[in-house]
Protein backbone atom coordinates (compact mmCIF):
# COMPACT_ATOMS: atom_id res chain seq x y z
CA UNK A 1 0.00 0.00 0.00
CA UNK A 2 1.43 3.69 -1.00
CA UNK A 3 1.31 5.74 2.04
CA UNK A 4 1.81 9.45 2.45
CA UNK A 5 3.02 11.41 5.10
CA UNK A 6 4.50 14.29 7.42
CA UNK A 7 7.41 12.36 9.42
CA UNK A 8 9.36 15.28 11.50
CA UNK A 9 8.54 17.82 9.40
CA UNK A 10 9.34 16.13 6.15
CA UNK A 11 6.70 14.85 3.40
CA UNK A 12 7.52 10.62 2.99
CA UNK A 13 5.57 8.46 0.56
CA UNK A 14 6.14 4.89 0.80
CA UNK A 15 4.74 1.92 -0.27
CA UNK A 16 4.39 -0.70 3.02
CA UNK A 17 2.77 -3.88 3.35
CA UNK A 18 -0.81 -3.55 5.07
CA UNK A 19 0.60 -5.07 8.41
CA UNK A 20 3.55 -3.01 9.03
CA UNK A 21 3.98 -1.31 12.24
CA UNK A 22 4.35 2.21 12.76
CA UNK A 23 7.34 1.63 14.42
CA UNK A 24 8.96 -0.41 11.88
CA UNK A 25 8.30 2.05 9.53
CA UNK A 26 9.78 5.26 11.76
CA UNK A 27 12.73 2.91 12.45
CA UNK A 28 13.13 2.04 8.87
CA UNK A 29 12.87 5.95 7.84
CA UNK A 30 15.92 6.22 10.20
CA UNK A 31 14.00 6.89 13.46
CA UNK A 32 15.92 5.35 16.01
CA UNK A 33 14.99 7.38 19.08
CA UNK A 34 11.49 5.05 19.00
CA UNK A 35 12.34 1.59 20.73
CA UNK A 36 10.69 -2.00 21.11
CA UNK A 37 10.68 -2.88 25.03
CA UNK A 38 7.52 -5.17 25.38
CA UNK A 39 5.57 -5.47 22.56
CA UNK A 40 2.36 -5.34 24.67
CA UNK A 41 1.60 -1.61 24.25
CA UNK A 42 2.82 -1.28 28.17
CA UNK A 43 6.15 0.05 28.41
CA UNK A 44 6.16 3.10 26.60
CA UNK A 45 8.93 2.98 24.57
CA UNK A 46 7.74 3.25 21.03
CA UNK A 47 5.72 6.26 22.02
CA UNK A 48 5.78 8.56 19.19
CA UNK A 49 3.44 11.58 18.09
CA UNK A 50 0.42 11.22 15.96
CA UNK A 51 -1.46 14.44 14.92
CA UNK A 52 0.67 16.02 18.05
CA UNK A 53 -0.63 13.15 20.19
CA UNK A 54 1.34 10.68 21.82
CA UNK A 55 0.82 6.87 20.59
CA UNK A 56 2.53 3.63 21.38
CA UNK A 57 3.85 3.11 17.43
CA UNK A 58 4.14 -1.05 18.28
CA UNK A 59 -0.14 -0.70 18.33
CA UNK A 60 -0.62 1.66 15.18
CA UNK A 61 -0.23 0.00 11.65
CA UNK A 62 1.92 2.58 9.27
CA UNK A 63 -1.37 2.45 6.85
CA UNK A 64 -3.12 4.33 10.07
CA UNK A 65 -1.01 7.71 9.25
CA UNK A 66 -1.73 7.79 5.84
CA UNK A 67 -2.19 11.81 5.47
CA UNK A 68 -1.00 12.38 8.97
CA UNK A 69 1.91 13.91 10.86
CA UNK A 70 4.52 11.71 12.33
CA UNK A 71 6.48 13.04 15.66
CA UNK A 72 9.42 11.23 17.13
CA UNK A 73 11.94 12.66 18.99
CA UNK A 74 14.45 13.20 16.33
CA UNK A 75 11.46 15.74 14.96
CA UNK A 76 11.56 17.07 18.78
CA UNK A 77 15.28 18.02 19.33
CA UNK A 78 15.54 21.22 21.12
CA UNK A 79 12.45 20.82 23.14
CA UNK A 80 14.06 17.34 24.28
CA UNK A 81 17.41 18.48 25.04
CA UNK A 82 16.19 21.19 27.43
CA UNK A 83 14.03 18.91 28.99
CA UNK A 84 16.57 16.00 28.99
CA UNK A 85 19.24 18.01 30.83
CA UNK A 86 16.82 18.23 34.03
CA UNK A 87 16.33 14.33 33.94
CA UNK A 88 20.13 13.87 33.96
CA UNK A 89 20.98 16.63 36.59
CA UNK A 90 18.96 14.58 38.96
CA UNK A 91 20.69 10.68 38.06
CA UNK A 92 17.37 9.89 35.85
CA UNK A 93 19.67 8.77 33.32
CA UNK A 94 21.14 5.06 34.43
CA UNK A 95 20.99 3.17 31.26
CA UNK A 96 19.49 5.84 29.44
CA UNK A 97 17.09 3.12 27.49
CA UNK A 98 13.74 4.28 28.62
CA UNK A 99 14.37 8.05 28.04
CA UNK A 100 13.34 8.74 24.73
CA UNK A 101 9.80 7.46 25.33
CA UNK A 102 9.75 8.76 28.60
CA UNK A 103 10.83 11.93 27.17
CA UNK A 104 8.03 12.00 24.59
CA UNK A 105 5.18 11.34 27.13
CA UNK A 106 6.88 13.91 29.43
CA UNK A 107 6.65 16.57 26.70
CA UNK A 108 3.31 15.58 26.05
CA UNK A 109 1.99 16.38 29.37
CA UNK A 110 3.50 19.75 29.16
CA UNK A 111 1.74 20.61 26.56
CA UNK A 112 -1.42 18.96 27.75
CA UNK A 113 -0.81 20.22 31.15
CA UNK A 114 1.40 23.25 31.89
CA UNK A 115 0.90 23.30 35.28
CA UNK A 116 0.49 19.43 36.04
CA UNK A 117 0.81 19.01 40.16
CA UNK A 118 2.88 15.77 41.29
CA UNK A 119 -0.02 13.20 41.41
CA UNK A 120 -0.63 14.25 38.07
CA UNK A 121 3.04 13.79 36.77
CA UNK A 122 2.69 10.11 38.19
CA UNK A 123 -0.46 9.06 36.89
CA UNK A 124 0.56 10.64 33.10
CA UNK A 125 3.67 8.55 33.21
CA UNK A 126 2.17 5.45 34.68
CA UNK A 127 2.54 3.96 31.54
CA UNK A 128 6.48 4.10 30.97
CA UNK A 129 8.54 1.14 32.41
CA UNK A 130 12.37 2.06 33.75
CA UNK A 131 14.25 -0.72 35.18
CA UNK A 132 16.91 1.48 36.50
CA UNK A 133 16.08 4.52 38.61
CA UNK A 134 12.54 3.55 40.52
CA UNK A 135 11.22 7.13 38.98
CA UNK A 136 11.97 9.00 41.79
CA UNK A 137 14.93 10.40 39.76
CA UNK A 138 12.38 11.45 36.19
CA UNK A 139 9.92 13.27 39.05
CA UNK A 140 12.41 15.19 40.84
CA UNK A 141 13.68 16.49 37.19
CA UNK A 142 10.26 17.06 35.97
CA UNK A 143 9.39 18.98 38.96
CA UNK A 144 12.92 21.35 38.62
CA UNK A 145 11.71 21.48 34.95
CA UNK A 146 8.50 22.90 35.71
CA UNK A 147 9.88 25.25 38.41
Amino acid sequence: MLITLNLNGKKIQADVEPDMLLIDFVREQGCYSVKRGCETANCGLCTVFLDEKPVLSCSVLAVRADGRSVTTLEGLQKEAEEFGAFIADEGAEQCGFCNPGFVMNALALFRENPEPCEEEIKEYLAGNLCRCSGYEGQLRGILAFLA
